[in-house]
């Protein structure tokens, strides 16, 4: 469950593409379910976006949550919650909240970024301690969600790939998204035209390989995250968007005759 909700906010998300287009809006949310091995009901998470400002710039806001469920809430109890401020333009993140509760592990972090200096500020709120690290041009878990959003996939074909620098934690990660092509899905709202990603994860302790997770995005103006897959080493992780509201753009749903 963790790492599901973890690809929900890193995943579906190189440099320098410009100015905010208006993919999403202020009072945008999501509701994803997500099951393990397509049987047990493993949990939900939730993104919401909002407008704010930050010394004098344009901004947005996101809160994400994830908790666990039913039987799996018994086993492995999980109440994460990840926040993002970010500017509309550019579209970098200026601060990243991180208070995670899983199974007892705590984690309760805040980073400031300093585009300009290329610096972010890591305040470990459980271990009282601070760390400044190089970190240039880099986005958060989320702002990648909604800087991927933003960008335009007409021009791409089978294969090609968008690079992008995440921070998380300590460290900077190159991460790499391969486009693998367009097709339509079912979904509980119909069918969707959507455009497909295959983001290059780390093979080892979680995933069978580095190509396990499969990401469908629908092919219109909002580009709404609308299915992750993810082969693990034990079973398989699968979220479908179960509910949204606040879109910047209508859902291009494809009715039967």
């Amino acid at each position: 469950m963790k790492k599901l909700f973890l690809l929900l906010l890193i995943l579906i998300t190189t440099s320098s593409f410009g100015q905010y287009r208006g993919a999403f809006k202020s009072g945008e949310w999501f509701k994803f379910r997500m099951h393990y091995s397509n049987l047990v009901n493993a949990g939900f998470a939730t993104l919401e976006i909002k407008e704010t400002s930050h010394q004098g710039k344009e901004a947005f806001h996101v809160v994400g949550k994830g908790w666990t469920t039913g039987v799996v809430k018994f086993f492995f109890k999980v109440n994460d919650e990840y926040q993002s401020y970010f500017y509309k333009d550019p579209l970098l993140p200026y601060h990243f909240v991180r208070r995670v509760d899983e199974g007892g592990h705590i984690i309760s972090r805040d980073i400031y970024f300093n585009q300009e200096e290329g610096e972010a500020e890591v305040i470990d709120h459980k271990h009282n301690k601070e760390e400044t690290i190089s970190a240039t041009n880099v986005q958060d878990m989320i702002s990648a969600f909604y800087y991927l959003r933003n960008q335009d996939f007409k021009g791409m074909k089978d294969g090609d790939e968008i690079h992008m620098k995440l921070f998380f934690d300590y460290e900077t990660f190159d991460f790499k998204l391969r486009f693998l092509g367009r097709e339509v899905i079912k979904t509980k709202f119909g069918k969707v035209k959507c455009i497909k990603f295959r983001p290059l994860v780390q093979a080892g302790r979680v995933f069978k390989e580095e190509e396990s997770v499969t990401i469908w995005v629908s092919d219109d103006k909002n580009k709404i995250p609308l299915r992750i897959k993810a082969s693990l080493a034990v079973g398989s992780l699968r979220s479908e968007l179960e509910e949204f509201k606040g879109l910047a753009h209508p859902f291009n749903i494809i009715f039967d005759n």
